[in-house]
């Protein structure tokens, strides 16, 4: 409670400047709407509020998404107001369709550009309904909302661009920096053999999952900008694929002996070392003594394995260095790597789909039942929130704060709309009416855990405030409207207390299965995008499954060591065909052979009974690269085939183990 006052009594310099800023736009928003006789200026102030954004990055992106929601719903509204004018429960039936399709496609989306579906979704609502009396206005009303918006969200770029503009890309770097250290302490703590591997993990994916999701706004933000954005996909490579061999090489140490172990300790404490404090001149030195001393004949095979294997990981630490260096300089190679994939589960995005959907069904047939003349905005409301939130794994909680927010709006919107706004005039006086409840709710939108609850004090402060060229003030409507905003949130709380993910093994399992689905695909998906393509999927799916992990039966909880093991698996996979690549002269049908066998295998999945499922294929094609040479490349794909080999043998007796235990 402390923070949160001291959030409105002692804000900090940004949260002020964010404030200004945003009050600034909203009243250019709701001047240049009154100059122009729009018909509803108030569309212009909320928009202004909804685009804020404390990054100017950030404003334009996200202005430039609802624009073309917008655009794509105002289309769809007059094209299911003209298909099912005459027929309301048809038209209410095409919008909640509608709407259950946006909220599903913006849940597959996993981008920034998702808000472009919810957009979508939610303005056939506030187009249509309010034209479902009169259908032969919709048109009319279509392109009022659309330029009240559109005005809203140009007046909140031009601020957030001339006033204390905070750039993204200068974040970026700092934040790219953060990540690259989390990765090198990730790097250092797998190879001296830590098992902390949950909080370990967790830590590095999450910082570089993070970190990406910036890169898209840093897009808009001029030429240095995009060039950021490019050199982190280089990064997110580099430490994605750091990590990947730091942990192949502990796995390799792991398969030595005492003695072999003794003998290359101190070239593992010269790797730590290096690693600790990286520098280009210095790795590259140490991984040229590292392939010289991995061909000493009187190593063991597993010791110039290792070996090996260090050596390959001191050339991507090198890489990794010049990649941060690179976004700290703004400079992207020409050959960028595709940005970082997410997991997709058209199932889940189903699910959230259909409960907007059905939140939307629900309230509409108490309309149609009850006849209610102000339900028009509980539907709107209903279809906002359910656009925004529905794919929200904590929808529910979302929904408490919008509440909340509309308990905190009722009383200051009466006061000011009802008894202080009929005593004033002048667009001076309404600024100054309007803005000092809103200054205080612009500063609880600068702090995340007061954003929920102070955007929806904003926006429904304006909504029964009502701006317009001839105020209207009518105490009945006011309540009405307050009713309307209470019943519209508690449907959309009340659908997502209902239609949820109840069953977190449900959803283990589906994990599972989409990462053998990957693994399957890893055998031949083009290896220039596989690092990014692959870790981006295993980290986002990781983070769930940690998400996951407390909820989880005890019996259960093996969900997250069959994400690790896929992981490793996928590691070695991915190491393998990197090395058989790099190799002068390729194996051809051995290798493809290989290949297919290993990709039925994965769709098939581990199980008790299998280990030995995959030994066939790998000593054919041992054999293979023993037969071609004795290569750098060749040896660091046979420690790579021998490392897949037992990463699905152990993944198997893995399962034996947990289905024993279950």
């Amino acid at each position: 409670m402390r923070d949160n006052l001291r959030a409105f009594l002692a804000p900090d310099i940004p949260a002020l400047q964010f404030v200004i800023k945003t009050l600034l736009g909203g009243g250019l928003a709701l001047w240049c709407a009154f100059r122009f006789g729009l018909e509803q200026p108030q569309w212009a102030l909320m928009t202004a509020f909804i685009v804020a954004q404390p990054l100017s990055g950030m404003v334009v992106q996200k202005g430039l998404a609802r624009l073309l929601g917008t655009l794509a719903g105002t289309a769809m509204s007059v094209a299911i107001m003209g298909l099912f004018a005459q027929t309301p429960w048809l038209f209410l039936l095409a919008l909640a369709t509608w709407l259950g399709i946006c909220t599903a496609a913006s849940t597959l989306m996993r981008s920034a550009w998702s808000y472009s579906f919810v957009l979508a979704g939610y303005t056939v609502a506030i187009i249509g309904l309010p034209a479902i009396a009169h259908p032969l206005t919709v048109f009319d009303q279509a392109v009022a909302r659309c330029t009240e918006i559109c005005l809203g969200i140009l007046c909140a770029t031009l601020t957030s661009a001339l006033f204390w503009p905070q750039r993204v890309e200068r974040q970026l770097a700092r934040q790219a920096r953060d990540a690259w250290q989390c990765g090198i302490q990730a790097a250092l703590s797998a190879l001296k053999g830590e098992r902390q591997e949950r909080q370990g993990l967790l830590g590095v994916l999450g910082r570089i999952v993070a970190v990406d999701a910036q890169r898209e706004h840093a897009w808009f933000e001029g030429n240095r900008g995009r060039q950021r954005a490019m050199a982190l996909r280089v990064l997110s490579h580099d430490l994605l694929s750091l990590l990947r061999l730091a942990r192949g090489v502990a796995r390799q140490w792991r398969q030595l002996g005492e003695t072999e172990a003794a003998r290359l300790r101190p070239c593992l404490e010269e790797v730590e070392q290096a690693l600790a404090e990286p520098d280009v001149p210095r790795l590259d030195e140490l991984r040229d003594r590292l392939l010289l001393a991995s061909e000493d004949e009187d190593l063991s095979t597993i010791q110039q394995y290792c070996l090996g294997r260090m050596a390959v990981l001191m050339r991507q630490a090198a890489s990794a260095v010049g990649s941060m260096l690179a976004v700290e300089r703004g400079e992207a190679p020409p050959d960028a790597p595709p940005p970082l994939s997410t997991h997709r589960d058209l199932q889940t995005a189903t699910i959230y789909g259909l409960r907007s959907a059905l939140a939307f069904l629900g309230l509409s047939a108490f309309w149609l039942a009850t006849g209610w003349t102000s339900a028009v905005g509980a539907l709107t409301l209903t279809c906002v929130i359910c656009g925004l939130f529905a794919s929200r794994e904590n929808a529910e909680q979302i929904g408490f704060f919008f509440l909340r927010g509309i308990l905190y709006a009722l009383p200051v919107a009466f006061f000011v709309g009802q008894v202080l706004l009929p005593q004033l005039s002048g667009f001076a006086m309404l600024c100054l009416a309007l803005g000092v409840p809103l200054f205080f709710g612009a500063l609880g939108m600068a702090k995340p855990a007061l954003g929920a609850t102070a955007t929806s004090f904003c926006l429904h402060f304006i909504v029964l405030c009502a701006p317009q060229n001839i105020m209207r003030f009518d105490v009945g409507l006011f309540f009405n409207e307050a009713i309307s905003m209470l019943l519209g949130v508690g449907f959309a709380v009340l659908s997502f207390r209902l239609i949820k993910l109840r069953n977190p093994v449900w959803h283990g399992r589906r994990l599972l299965k989409a990462t053998l689905a990957d693994l399957a695909r890893l055998t031949g998906v083009a290896l220039a995008g596989a690092e990014n393509w692959f870790g981006g999927r295993m980290a986002d799916r990781l983070l769930q499954l940690a998400r996951l992990y407390p909820v989880l039966p005890e019996q259960s909880r093996s969900r997250w060591d069959d994400g690790v093991a896929s992981l490793d698996l996928g590691d070695e996979l991915l190491h393998l065909r990197r090395c058989l690549a790099a190799a002068d002269k390729p194996l051809g049908a051995s290798e493809q052979r290989f290949l297919r066998q290993l990709e039925r295998i994965l769709l098939q999945g581990p199980a008790p009974g299998r280990a030995q499922a995959l030994d066939e294929p790998a000593e054919e094609l041992l054999a293979a690269l023993r037969a071609a040479g004795s290569s750098i490349d060749r040896r660091l794909a046979q420690a790579a085939l021998l490392q897949l080999q037992q990463s699905w043998r152990q993944w198997c007796e893995q399962q034996e183990a947990s289905h024993g235990l279950a």
